[in-house]
């Protein structure tokens, strides 16, 4: 059963959304020459903001003050010097965190559980992280000269947490960086520009620019941009890497994914479908690395199934900042008409839907929790990536059945393995076409781990070690 529990909202009071936001260019805010549009909360409709949008002549006057900073001041800083800033900032991210949730869950439509316990966490975990390899570099492997002006293109599923992705290791190894944030999740960004002017970073270190796609053409193709960085859809991604085809750019892509959750028969059945719930739910199943493929070994497929649609049924579907809440709204209108499209195609190819009977909001964009059974490999729900609250069931007798089945894909993200057994983990993870391989978890991110994909998925790693890599020239010589 559910239990009912009263209403506990988080306040609002601690955000102060402006009416209206320029750009942060060399260190201040700033009109832009080109038009502006609104982001809204997509959990009410309900307009937050107007935000500039940035034009090509913005870009470049943004990379003009990157360039600036990373010759005069960044570049020359020495790396325990960058650590202070890093640091810093690092500290006033926890110290707004809550400020930094509450928003988050408001321009994004995310659990406040999520973004408060999950997201900001990471996000300063990943200043402090990087801060630490700041005066390191040389001990890295990859050398410890910068490339420049980083360019960086993030998604909307993760606003601030693919921002703290990009921007603590380029500004660690010394490289200065514009920034844009999807159109439909900047506020978080024009906060975090505000932080950056309350850790005292020096001017033109870091610029954010708000626009949609022209804005981060703009960033991508301008001729004094060293390096670009992009998080989010393959096909945009492929755009990206052409764009860049035969310049001196170097470049990471982390794009989609359609990753295979695998239950065998001893597995923890319990803890499973808790991280099966976990892999396609979290954050609205708006996630490259979702679980969205479960593949069960058949003898015990019904039990599970039969446990896991009970699961589904104690989720709370409702008001994002709302602490009780488990699955909040779709972040924009346009991403639910494409999860809506694709599940009616499962319908009409065959596949026996089931979802969560609750009643939606009447104001907001909205999905059910929904899993679909009867599912081959030919589905399109089984091979696109829906990017929604939404799970393809698949069965296997053998695990070679089951490694054949994870790799039928053109992505190469992440996968999961469930399983009593330590050397059937590490076969089936040397096996796995995948960049990340959780083992009876999944959807657990750390600083100090690596995340990247293969195929489809991009290229270069992100997090650890590995994510200097993308923002040093390589071994000095």
């Amino acid at each position: 059963m559910t239990f009912e529990y009263a209403p506990a909202p988080e306040s609002r009071a601690i955000v102060d959304i402006k009416p209206s936001y320029g750009l942060f260019v060399n260190g201040e805010f700033v009109d832009g020459t080109g038009t502006a549009f609104k982001t809204i909360n997509p959990a009410t409709e309900e307009v937050l903001a107007e935000v500039a949008e940035a034009s090509e002549a913005d870009v470049d006057e943004a990379v003009k003050a990157a360039r600036r900073a990373y010759t005069r001041v960044w570049s020359k800083m020495s790396g325990a010097e960058r650590a202070k800033y890093l640091y810093r900032i690092a500290r006033i991210i926890q110290e707004r965190g809550r400020e930094l949730a509450v928003l988050e869950s408001i321009d994004n439509g995310k659990p406040i559980k999520e973004s408060r316990d999950v997201d900001i966490p990471v996000v300063a975990a990943h200043f402090f992280y990087y801060a630490g390899w700041a005066d390191k570099l040389e001990h890295s492997g990859y050398g410890s000269t910068p490339l420049g002006v980083a360019g960086q293109v993030i998604p909307w599923n993760f606003p601030l947490l693919m921002l703290a992705w990009k921007i603590a290791p380029a500004l660690a190894c010394g490289n200065t960086v514009v920034l844009k944030p999807a159109e439909t999740t900047p506020l978080t960004a024009l906060l975090f520009a505000e932080i950056c002017q309350q850790a005292d970073l020096p001017p033109g270190v870091v610029n954010i620019v708000t626009g949609a796609g022209e804005t981060g053409r703009a960033i991508v193709s301008h001729p004094d941009v060293d390096k670009v960085a992009f998080t989010g859809s393959t096909e945009v991604g492929k755009a990206i890497a052409r764009a860049v085809a035969g310049t001196d750019k170097k470049v990471t892509l982390e794009l989609g994914g359609k990753a295979a959750n695998i239950v065998f028969d001893d597995a923890p059945i319990d803890q499973a479908v808790e991280g099966i719930v976990d892999g396609i739910f979290f954050n609205q199943g708006h996630v490259c690395c979702a679980g969205s493929r479960l593949l069960v070994q058949e003898s015990v497929a019904d039990e599970l199934l039969e446990r896991l649609k009970r699961r589904m049924s104690t989720l709370r579907m409702g008001d994002p900042l709302d602490k009780n809440t488990d699955i909040g709204a779709i972040n924009s209108g346009e991403q639910l008409m494409r999860i809506r499209e694709l599940s009616e195609v499962g319908d009409a190819e065959g596949a026996e839907r089931w979802e969560v009977a609750c009643d939606l909001p009447t104001k907001g964009f909205w999905f059910p929790p929904t899993l679909f059974t009867g599912v081959s490999q030919a589905h399109r729900i089984a091979r696109e990536e829906i990017f929604g609250p939404v799970l393809s069931v698949l069965t296997f007798r053998t695990p070679s059945e089951a490694i054949e089945k994870a790799n039928n894909t053109p992505f190469g993200l992440s996968a999961g393995v469930w399983t009593d057994k330590g050397s059937r983990i590490l076969s089936m993870a040397n096996r796995l076409r995948a960049g990340v391989v959780w083992a009876n978890t999944f959807n657990k991110f750390d600083p100090t781990s690596p995340f990247g994909g293969y195929k489809e998925s991009g290229y270069g790693r992100e997090g650890g070690r590995h994510g200097l890599e993308a923002y040093l020239k390589g071994a000095d010589i």
